[in-house]
């Protein structure tokens, strides 16, 4: 099947924007500015899906991990993922991947659109909020610190 894509509305064809997760999760509460588009999803069939994300000015993804990997490349704007212990700049077709089960977290740095393709299994489990410790770790690494959101 075919998405065309408009690049003066960055969309895909039959594509809607959704919430980026649901509200009433753990995870779900700690975000800010995002949405999601299934460019592909499970019900098509396939191993995997592709997914766009785009994080609007000031806003970030939930800092979460999951026992799936994340395959992510930057197609819009700049920001940073922090990844477990590391922060990683990125901009245009930058790429990166999540390891299972390591906390994660998207930002946007700029006053554009942050936009990101994002490959993941078709069959993965929900996301799931860090324990009050790791956060704590985090805020304590001179890399993490200030990078985190909220």
């Amino acid at each position: 099947m075919k998405r065309s894509f408009d690049p003066k509305t960055f969309r895909w064809s039959g594509v809607e924007a959704a919430t980026y997760a649901d509200e009433n999760s753990a995870a779900g509460r700690q975000w800010r500015g995002t949405s999601r588009h299934i460019i592909k999803g499970r019900e098509e069939g396939g191993a995997f899906d592709v997914r766009y994300f785009e994080v609007a000015a000031e806003g970030y993804t939930s800092l979460e991990r999951h026992a799936h990997i994340h395959s992510v490349v930057c197609v819009r704007g700049r920001g940073y993922a922090v990844i477990g212990s590391e922060v990683h700049e990125l901009a245009a077709f930058d790429h990166v991947w999540v390891p299972p089960n390591t906390p994660h977290q998207f930002v946007n740095a700029s006053a554009e659109p942050f936009g990101f393709l994002c490959i993941v299994d078709a069959q993965r489990d929900r996301p799931q909020a860090l324990a009050p410790a790791e956060i704590e770790e985090l805020r304590r690494n001179p890399k993490t610190a200030r990078k985190l959101r909220p």
